[in-house]
Parts: C-alpha cells; sequence; structure tokens
C-alpha cells in the first residue's frame, strides 16, 4: 500500500504539470544522456558479439585448429598416423595437406599464391569449406581433371569467372646445387570460396593426388591438419598430439596465427563497456541535482505531505520513485528499445550509408569480413538496463534522504 502510494506520488511529481522549467530542462538532458548511453552501449556489444560470431563462422570453422609439419621428413605413413591422432582426447578429427607456393597467371596477370592440395572427403571433416564454395563445385572436385578451388578476392584480381583456364607454375626443387626448370599446368577454375573477408584473398585449393604428381613426391604430404573439440584448448591440444607421433615435428595452432583477433576483440568489449557505463553513470547522477532542485521546488508539498501524517519513509520512498520514473526508467527504456532496433538492422543501416557514401567500412582485403555484423544477446541488454537502473537508484539516495529530513514548519516559511 505504502509502496503503490509513493509510486503514484512520485510519478505526479515526474510528470505533473506543476513541474519548473529548470527542473524539466535538467530532467530532460538527464533522460537523454541516459537513453543515448544505452542505446550506444547496446549497438556496440551487438557489433562485438557480430564480429566474435563471424569470426566463428569464417576463421574457426574453415581454418584447422593446429598442424603438425615433419621437421626433416614427410610423412609417408601418414594413413596410419590419422588413426591415432584421431585416438587423442579432445580431437575431432584429422585431414592430410600438402602446400606449396606457386605462381597463378591469367592473361597479363600473375599472382603468387600458397597453394594447398587437400582431400576433399577428409577435409570436410576438419573445415566447413565445403558450404563456402559456390554451386556442387565441392562435390565434383575430383582428381586427375586439372581442377583448382580459388578465394572470391583471387578471382576478382584475376578478372576470372567460373570454367576458365589458369596457368600454375611451381619452382623446380634443387637437386645436387643444380636448379631444375620450373613446372607450368593449366588448371580448370570449377569453384570459387567466398568467405567475404581476408582469407578469399589467399585460399587456392586441388586435390592432394594432383598436388603429389605435380610435386613428384610419390604419396608424402607436407602435414595433417587438426579439428579441436575446444578450440581454445589447441595449444595444449597440439602438444599432446605432437607427443603421440614419436617424430619431429613443427606444431602450429590457429591461434598463433589468428588469435590476435579475438584477444582484439575482447579487449575493445572491455574498454567499451566500462567507457559507456561511465557515461551511463555520469547521465544518472546528473539525477542528483536534478532531484536536489526538485526538493527545494516541493517544499510546499512536502509540508502538506507530512501533515497529512506521510513519515519519513514514505516521503524517501517518494524522491526515489521521483528519481527512477524521471530518469532512469524512461531514461533507459527509451535507449533499450532505440539500441535494439538499430542493433537488429545495423548491417542493413551499414550498407544503406555505404552506398549512399561509395565508402567500404571494413575491406575484405584487410579485415576478415567486408560488412559490419550484429548479434544482439538478450543478456546484454538486461545487464545493460539493470545497471542504469542500479546507478539511478544510488544517484535518487541521497536527495529523497534530504527531502525526508525536511522540517515542515521550515519548509512552510521558506515559501
Amino acid at each position: 500500500m505504502i509502496g503503490g502510494l509513493a509510486c503514484f506520488i512520485g510519478f505526479r511529481f515526474s510528470y505533473g504539470k506543476s513541474q519548473g522549467g529548470i527542473t524539466s530542462l535538467i530532467a530532460v538532458i538527464s533522460t537523454c544522456g541516459i537513453a543515448l548511453s544505452i542505446a550506444v552501449l547496446i549497438i556496440s556489444l551487438s557489433a562485438m558479439n557480430g564480429f566474435e560470431n563471424e569470426l566463428n563462422k569464417r576463421i574457426l570453422s574453415v581454418v584447422p585448429h593446429g598442424e603438425l609439419e615433419p621437421v626433416n621428413r614427410g610423412f609417408t605413413a601418414w594413413v596410419s598416423l590419422l588413426s591415432q591422432i584421431e585416438k587423442v582426447s579432445g580431437v575431432v578429427a584429422a585431414a592430410p595437406y600438402i602446400r606449396f607456393t606457386g605462381l597463378v597467371e591469367h592473361g597479363s596477370k600473375v599472382i603468387a599464391l600458397q597453394i594447398k592440395g587437400i582431400d576433399p572427403k577428409l577435409e570436410s571433416r576438419v573445415s566447413a569449406l565445403s558450404s563456402y564454395a559456390s554451386g556442387e563445385a565441392w562435390k565434383h572436385f575430383l582428381p586427375n581433371k586439372n581442377q583448382i578451388l580459388i578465394g572470391q578476392g583471387i578471382v576478382n584480381s584475376l578478372s576470372l569467372k567460373l570454367g576458365d583456364w589458369i596457368t600454375m607454375m611451381i619452382p623446380g626443387r634443387h637437386v645436387e646445387d643444380q636448379i631444375l626448370q620450373p613446372k607450368y599446368v593449366r588448371l580448370q577454375l570449377v569453384g570459387i570460396i567466398n568467405l567475404n573477408g581476408i582469407l578469399d584473398h589467399s585460399l587456392a585449393y586441388i586435390p592432394i593426388e594432383d598436388a603429389q604428381k605435380l610435386l613428384c613426391i610419390g604419396s608424402n604430404i607436407t602435414g595433417i591438419a587438426i579439428k579441436a573439440k575446444h578450440p581454445f584448448e589447441a595449444d595444449l591440444l597440439i602438444r599432446q598430439v605432437g607427443e603421440v607421433t614419436n617424430l619431429y615435428v613443427y606444431l602450429h595452432s590457429w591461434i598463433g596465427t589468428y588469435g590476435y583477433m579475438y584477444h582484439d576483440i575482447q579487449m575493445i568489449r572491455t574498454i567499451i563497456y566500462l567507457s559507456i557505463v561511465l557515461v551511463i553513470g555520469i547521465a544518472c547522477f546528473n539525477i542528483v541535482s536534478t532531484l536536489i532542485i526538485a526538493v527545494q521546488d516541493k517544499r510546499r508539498q512536502i509540508a502538506i505531505l507530512r501533515t497529512l501524517g506521510a513519515n519519513n519513509s514514505l516521503i524517501r520512498s517518494i524522491f526515489i520513485w521521483y528519481g527512477l520514473l524521471l530518469g532512469g526508467v524512461l531514461g533507459s527504456l527509451v535507449g533499450t528499445i532505440i539500441g535494439g532496433l538499430i542493433a537488429l538492422k545495423l548491417t542493413s543501416i551499414v550498407e544503406i550509408i555505404e552506398k549512399l557514401t561509395g565508402c567500404h567500412v571494413l575491406s575484405g582485403d584487410v579485415y576478415f569480413i567486408d560488412f559490419f555484423p550484429s548479434e544482439l544477446h538478450f543478456s546484454d541488454v538486461i545487464i545493460i538496463f539493470v545497471t542504469s537502473i542500479a546507478l539511478s537508484l544510488l544517484a535518487s539516495w541521497y536527495p529523497a534522504k534530504k527531502a525526508s529530513r525536511l522540517l515542515p514548519a521550515k519548509a512552510l516559511n521558506l515559501q
């Protein structure tokens, strides 16, 4: 009963017609500050969530979580080695690969690439690369047909289209201090891999059997790629796998190559959260000045309430509700709604801005994606809203306590 009465009177104080001019102005500024801060925080965190989600989809799902490469000689008995590696706890799958450097030429354009020979069936177990290949290219990616899959960025650089033939030059190996002539091979582009990011400028795949023939290495391979059950434990897992092989091998994990992206995202997320929470705090504590002025403006009303039997607890509750309704609740609701709506449509909004200005926010040859992602998490919205309400409640406490100590006679004498 008392809580409902305090809320009702606080609501009348907040939105009644008797609100003073300066009090209304400060209240509007405080409310707008809270709303803007919350909206910016929700949008920023949603963008960071989007980047992290795209990083999981386009990096961790495509690149190997770990790689083993021999120090002195290749993996000749790699078939039996795969079964040993897959028995290690935490390893989901393993697949062989051959990596070499080649020059790809089309017309007058030449690009140096790291080309990877893979077994499509085994590669599908460690990578989601097949889901980013155009059409049915992955299913028809077969050996002895001079086929190649290339990233969208390379396709654009060489002005290629599906079905085009390209020339690949492979440098000859050193044999007894002599340099053999390079090999030339004609390959047909049968599929385009489109990840909408920097990986599109470095991906080129041929069947592993074709790579073995081109390099004249028999059944040998360059290394073994590993998919981990828990990607963030890849460093420890790859060491355990290295011990199982009983060979001198180089150990690589995705953390050493792409881990900085996760660190950057988490660091930016923390900085954004701390910065905007401070801004929300400043906006919320504007409520203090608003309520102190309001206490002076409402001296007569406080005195009347006192004469009607209102005690200190009721007066204090009224002004706490006054502060919450004036800035905290209204500002938090408005900011949450605006921030949520913009976060849900952020990618489309940025695309429209890019079309109007002709400028791209993210370049695919620099960043791992070429669009601005967004993913709204309901938990983030709840945390932000509750934090804003808590700060508003804290800011309302001192003015409410001051109002509860105001004596009726003194208040009336000051009118």
